[in-house]
């Protein structure tokens, strides 16, 4: 089974925030790439609104809903108030749990399953009450999908950025992937799905999805944003897919 793509447009919003202008405008770039094969859209609102707004979330359920509806809206971030108050209200098909400080310019480590399963359980449980899928974001440890199955989380996020960081260094990088293998294939053994996400790209995707074929959905949005603007968000959105299919 090939992994589906999400396009995460919060860099394409960060761009936008550097002006009070509507461009680049992230609703007619998340129609292109859903028109293009993405299988859904992502996002990571953070309480500061430097990259998506908190107003753009019903434009994307709109878009959506009216002209996507096979498609999925995922929703990242940290389970403050404020943040559920969002999912609650934009009612999303995929939530993505992630342990970020809100001072954090993106997210660099997952959830400690261990010390964070009494703050986490009720809020999954929550959020499957609404009928949402949860995700929780992690680091690469065969320990881990046990522990996130047990708390009723429906899949995993690999976090995928020290794998995608060592782009310049292959013995490292061989050392990530071997790691991202294993917690993959105790996913498998705990009956978890599993998705993928963070600093992936046409280049290191093909061997990801090797060693790791129960990946069920790459989030992507720096490394394709940066290739938009060369292919253009259509062709980026392309070669992404060649590569999940590679």
């Amino acid at each position: 089974m090939t992994a589906t793509l999400s396009v995460n447009v919060n860099a394409i919003a960060m761009l936008r925030n550097r002006r009070d202008l509507p461009w680049p405008n992230v609703i007619s770039l998340g129609r292109i790439a859903l028109a293009a094969g993405a299988s859904g859209l992502t996002v990571h609102p953070r309480p500061d609104e430097r990259h998506i707004r908190f107003s753009d979330l019903p434009e994307i359920r709109a878009l959506i809903d009216d002209e996507f509806p096979q498609a999925e809206f995922n929703i990242e971030g940290y389970p403050a108030v404020e943040f559920l108050d969002l999912v609650a209200r934009n009612e999303p098909e995929q939530v993505t749990l992630v342990p970020d400080d809100p001072a954090q310019s993106t997210s660099d480590h997952g959830w400690d399953l261990t010390r964070d399963a009494e703050f986490l359980q009720p809020i999954i449980a929550d959020l499957k009450r609404q009928a949402v899928r949860v995700s929780l974001f992690i680091d690469a440890d065969p320990e881990a999908p046990a522990a996130a199955k047990a708390l009723g989380a429906d899949r995993i996020e690999l976090y995928t950025g020290p794998y995608g960081g060592a782009y310049n260094d292959p013995h490292r990088a061989a050392e990530e992937l071997a790691k991202l293998e294993m917690t993959a294939a105790a996913a498998a053994k705990a009956g978890i799905g599993v998705n993928a996400g963070h600093d992936l790209t046409v280049a290191n995707l093909p061997a990801l999805v090797k060693k790791a074929p129960n990946i069920l959905e790459v989030s992507i949005g720096h490394g394709l944003t940066a290739d938009a603007l060369v292919h253009g968000m259509s062709g980026a959105v392309e070669r992404f897919i060649d590569a999940l299919k590679a």
